[in-house]
């Protein structure tokens, strides 16, 4: 039976590409790590224009999820990284299917989001109002869909 793969989302700046690289480094001999942007990522015009504003995530979550299936029989744990709502990845799921998929939302809080974008990732045009906002509706949607812990810096314990 395929091991059920672990998907990352988050808004840029949370720290889900550093996860999935630390994995890519350390185990890639162990599990297969993909990247969502690996397709590329046409500007914000291009999105629009082809498939309408907000679009483009929803049609290219479904094709990842095909892409990933037959990665699933190979036995290796998958772990698949992209900023998606939680939404497309369930219904990429479900046509795909793909079963006990483990959704994951990786978070910061907006200090530490704007610093990571501005002061690490030398792109400080994402550190805006926009990002924070989309930010904000992932974890609104994460609460909706799921059960979801934090983990406290300082402790690492789990908090409901």
């Amino acid at each position: 039976m395929p091991r059920p793969p672990l998907i990352l989302t988050g808004a840029s700046g949370a720290g889900k590409t550093t996860l999935a690289r630390h994995f890519l480094e350390n185990y890639s001999s162990r599990c297969q790590v993909f990247f969502f942007d690996s397709i590329g990522v046409p500007s914000t015009a291009d999105m629009v224009a082809d498939y309408g504003s907000g679009a483009w995530q929803r049609a290219m979550t479904p094709q990842w999820m095909a892409r990933l299936r037959p990665m699933l029989s190979l036995q290796r744990p998958v772990l698949f990284e992209g900023q998606m709502r939680i939404a497309f990845i369930r219904e990429a799921l479900a046509a795909s299917p793909i079963a006990n998929a483990v959704t994951v939302l990786i978070d910061c809080d907006d200090i530490t989001r704007t610093t990571r974008l501005r002061a690490l990732r030398s792109q400080p045009e994402l550190a805006n109002p926009t990002m924070l906002n989309w930010a904000r509706y992932l974890r609104e949607e994460a609460s909706r869909l799921v059960q979801t812990y934090s983990i406290r810096p300082s402790d690492r314990s789990p908090i409901a």
